[in-house]
């Protein structure tokens, strides 16, 4: 089945983690674009004043529960009938030493990365592969292809969100249906708050991530790395013997997640805490 290119002007578009970060500036391209835009967090109040900002419905939504979800989903669809592209971009990325990081907040981690994905695509692609149409785009990262000192179970959640889509996308190959993943590298988000970014470690703004997500349903890539020239990663990684990848990892300053400043991250880690319990 031929895949259908998406409307932008007439879209109805949901995006999770929608209140701040790569969430809210996917969700401004979108708009930007003409799209119907809702907006889903776990923070009612970003969520508001983000569907404030845009004109748009803003509810709130813990990607981890299914119930919350489908509740969410019901609300879109009895307003505008449809979904054509879900955003799954709720995330979460506690950072420092795989041994002194406590169960729970790897639960967490697990929780809103992967659960979080699998509850979105099962309460939406039913009615995209009943309708032959319809686009799903689940941020993931770099680190689902890299492994970093200090991130070890995101890390993990991440390698399986990739997993995860390629594998759904072959499933939907011939419904007309799309999956597509978007892997950014270091975001200036609050996500790396504390986190010393930039030098040779590549970074990007929120606004090209978001830029990524709306050229998916243009192209229906099946990954878009972002930067771009970081697409190359597989194929360096095949070749380059591993104690010279590592070394140049290890130059890049690959063990930032380890080494961060607590006082700066504290506000976020706190926040992630109290999705823990």
């Amino acid at each position: 089945m031929m895949r259908r290119r998406i409307d932008l002007e007439q879209a109805v578009v949901v995006v999770t983690g929608g209140g701040r970060g790569i969430g809210l500036a996917t969700a401004r391209a979108f708009a930007g674009h003409g799209a119907t835009v809702c907006i889903g967090d776990l923070d009612k109040d970003t969520a508001t004043v983000a569907a404030t900002e845009l004109g748009c419905i803003g509810s709130k939504l813990d990607v981890t529960d299914r119930a919350s979800y489908q509740g969410f989903v019901n609300e879109v669809l009895q307003r505008f009938g449809r979904i054509d592209v879900l955003v799954n971009n709720a995330g979460i990325m506690p950072l420092g030493s795989f041994l002194d990081e406590p169960d729970s907040i790897s639960r967490a981690t697990l929780d809103v990365n992967i659960w979080g994905l699998i509850h979105g695509m099962r309460l939406v692609l039913p009615d995209m592969v009943a309708r032959g149409s319809g686009h799903v785009v689940n941020v993931a990262s770099m680190a689902g292809r890299i492994p970093f000192p200090g991130m070890a179970v995101y890390n993990a959640s991440k390698f399986a969100a990739v997993g995860l889509t390629m594998s759904v996308r072959r499933e939907l190959r011939s419904t007309g249906v799309t999956v597509s993943a978007v892997l950014p590298s270091a975001v200036r988000t609050e996500l790396a708050s504390g986190v010393q970014l930039g030098g040779t470690l590549p970074t990007v703004n929120p606004e090209d991530v978001a830029a990524a997500v709306i050229r998916t349903c243009h192209t229906q890539k099946a990954a878009t790395v972002v930067p771009g020239w970081l697409a190359g990663w597989d194929l360096l990684a095949a070749v380059v013997p591993e104690p010279l990848l590592a070394l140049g990892l290890r130059l890049a300053g690959d063990d930032r997640g380890v080494h961060t400043d607590a006082a700066a991250r504290a506000a976020y880690e706190r926040r992630v805490a109290r999705q823990a319990r």
